[in-house]
């Protein structure tokens, strides 16, 4: 088997990924890897939000590029950053296991966890979601906005004189970084986004890599992505929203979702929440956000994207 090019972006945990990624392949499909950094615009440019920008998306795109011109022959990203609508032609060929899935509060004081905050508190985030959540369980909390790979996040902290941030668990334990954890928040608390967590691999659609690709794929991680995904699609929304999503497997079958939209400044929000048999894991997370739509999620989303519009 020829090498296999696996297209990234260049930051510090999207080369771990990459990195963790060409171990499996080299491991299961016997190939050597080739690893191929891509600067993207959002990495480029830190002096402005990602929204202001085009979201996340910017980073997704670029590497996405390196697939369509031939450059490389997978991709490798954070599956929460992905948009429901993949360029033309490309697949998500698998799902490694997912890590965990929770936000972390990283803070300068030890022992140190979001309900036990000093009072008017300044925490640093630079996701939309979290930013609200914060504000739906803090309304006291100064947020601060941040840009930036995860080592620059934590030295703001210090630098910015910051009482926390909030990080993706998963991205600090890759980069062993997880003895800086203070807290994992409690999903009951802060609803992850979707697919935090999981690592996707892309490919293009209809070559026998996509099929060879399956020997990394994880079942459960898939189905519970798959069901996030599907209620993100429904939605209509992307990472600059305040969105959250989260699949848990339960007893005889089952599939626990949970979802939320929120205002950006956390004042509104509407959440639900229903059980579905796995195999319906897409339509499920259809069907949860059409349950949030129709009590209100459809006016605070119609309302950001006039915001965003102005």
């Amino acid at each position: 088997m020829k090498t296999i090019r696996i297209a990234t972006r260049a930051s510090d945990l999207a080369l771990v990924q990459a990195r963790f990624v060409a171990a499996q392949i080299e491991r299961e499909l016997g190939a050597s890897t080739e690893i191929v950094p891509v600067k993207t615009t959002g990495d480029r440019i830190q002096s402005v939000s990602l929204a202001q920008i085009g979201g996340k998306g910017l980073f997704v795109r670029e590497v996405e590029g390196a697939l369509v011109d031939g450059r490389a022959d997978v991709a490798v990203h954070s599956a929460k950053d992905l948009p429901a609508a993949l360029a033309d032609g490309l697949v998500l060929a698998a799902f490694p296991a997912r890590a965990d899935c929770r936000d972390a509060l990283v803070s300068r004081k030890a022992g140190a966890t979001l309900r036990a905050l000093r009072k008017g508190a300044r925490v640093g985030t630079g996701s939309a979601r979290r930013a609200a959540l914060l504000k739906l369980n803090r309304a006291d909390l100064e947020i601060v906005p941040l840009r930036g790979n995860v080592p620059t996040r934590l030295r703001k902290l210090v630098e910015q004189e910051l009482d926390a941030v909030i990080l993706a668990c998963a991205g600090l334990d890759r980069l062993g970084l997880g003895d800086q954890i203070e807290e994992r928040i409690s999903p009951d608390v802060m609803l992850p986004a979707v697919a935090q967590g999981a690592l996707a691999i892309e490919a293009r659609g209809g070559e026998s890599l996509c099929e060879d690709l399956a020997a990394l794929n994880d079942a459960p991680t898939a189905r519970d992505v798959s069901a996030e995904r599907g209620f993100l699609a429904r939605l209509g929304a992307d990472c600059t929203v305040p969105v959250a999503c989260l699949a848990e497997s339960r007893a005889g079958g089952m599939l626990r979702l949970r979802g939320l939209v929120a205002s950006a400044d956390g004042s509104r929000f509407v959440q639900g929440e229903l059980e579905v048999a796995e195999r319906e894991a897409v339509s499920g997370g259809a069907r949860l956000a059409e349950q949030i739509l129709a009590s209100g999620g459809e006016d605070i989303l119609s309302a950001i994207r006039s915001e965003v519009g102005d």
